[in-house]
């Protein structure tokens, strides 16, 4: 990765320490919950915003994240970015434990974050070259080095260095500030960068281009992706898989085109079906799904999408379905439908049942 900059002293980036076929980032079991008050006698109640989500990120891979407003994406972001304290669960980047054999400095450098707002992320007093050249600054680089590289990743996304390195966030446009974002979180030579929603705040053509930059700069610098986004188009685009959440559980996750070609959860089924369409032959005509998602403080028993599902049967409400893998893929769903010998009346048979 040195190699990327010729003139400019990088800070060294952080080393692969597990080998190609290690993951670069395991997450297992990560819970968070958030108390809230209750109306009567001041009993205390809790949000289930994450709830024993468990993934892993291969090198040189994008996992998208797909859902509902309200359904964790953006929680688990923040939980693996350490943004907030979780309640439960390991997060392990290359083979090291965060907190045990990595310091949460070092896994700053390692993994960085672009996030929806554009200009809440910027600070108004710092001109472009200051915001990019900030980061590298606090981690050791002499500051003319450090403003050196900001002008040459400011050239790497796309702006002229001459027209934008002195001026502030509120003289440039959305989609320049997104870009100034993803430079100051190239800066530190991270190998996983976190795009919450990065690119939903702007308009489709300009959209298109951030995509484009995200995936040539991806090829470039050897980038990890973990791409959070409510628009599948954009997540199909971009994704090697794809994780689907709901009421913050894992329902799907499985290749991209897998789980689109052949979705195995009805939540995943309703939000392919809901996406718009540009042929007028294909307007939806029956909503995909019934019901407004259930309150996250007291989600239903079982399987949690039982009370939207058209499919559901009592065996739903009873127990919630463990993330079972299909095949040799890799495709993993949370769905008794899915589940061979469940006990649904949809599930297919068990192979020696089968035989």
């Amino acid at each position: 990765m040195s190699q990327m900059h010729s003139h400019v002293d990088m800070l060294a980036p952080v080393e692969d320490v597990g080998g190609a076929a290690q993951p670069l980032l395991q997450v297992k079991g990560l819970t968070k919950h958030f108390p809230v008050r209750g109306e009567l006698f001041g009993a205390r109640k809790t949000v289930r915003a994450v709830d024993n989500v468990s993934f892993s990120i291969a090198k040189g891979e994008t996992v998208g994240i797909v859902g509902e407003s309200g359904c964790g994406k953006s929680t688990t972001a923040r939980l693996l970015m350490h943004l907030m304290k979780r309640d439960s669960g390991e997060i392990i980047y290359d083979g090291m434990q965060v907190g045990r054999a990595l310091s949460l400095r070092e896994l700053r450098r390692g993994m960085q974050m672009v996030f929806q707002d554009s200009y809440a992320s910027l600070n108004p007093r710092l001109t472009i070259e200051e915001s990019i050249a900030f980061g590298p600054k606090v981690h050791g680089m002499a500051d003319a080095a450090a403003r050196a590289l900001a002008r040459e990743l400011l050239g790497k996304v796309g702006l002229r260095p001459e027209n934008f390195a002195n001026r502030y966030p509120h003289e440039i446009s959305g989609g320049q500030r997104q870009r100034v974002n993803i430079a100051r979180a190239l800066a530190l030579s991270p190998r996983l960068v976190i795009l919450d929603e990065a690119v939903s705040a702007l308009d489709k053509s300009v959209e298109a281009q951030v995509l484009n930059l995200l995936a040539d700069l991806k090829r470039e610098f050897g980038l990890t992706y973990l791409f959070i986004s409510h628009d599948l188009n954009v997540v199909r685009y971009i994704s090697d898989r794809v994780l689907v959440m709901y009421l913050g559980e894992v329902v799907e996750l499985g290749p991209v085109d897998k789980v689109w070609d052949a979705p195995a959860h009805p939540y995943t089924r309703a939000l392919l079906a809901a996406m718009p369409s540009s042929d007028p032959d294909k307007r939806t005509e029956v909503p995909p799904i019934s019901g407004d998602p259930p309150n996250p403080i007291d989600p239903p028993p079982g399987c949690r999408f039982h009370t939207r599902c058209p499919f559901a049967e009592p065996l739903c409400a009873k127990a919630t379905p463990q993330l079972t893998t299909l095949d040799s893929t890799g495709h993993q769903a949370a769905c008794y439908m899915a589940i061979p010998g469940s006990g649904h009346s949809r599930a297919p048979a068990r192979e020696e049942e089968a035989a």
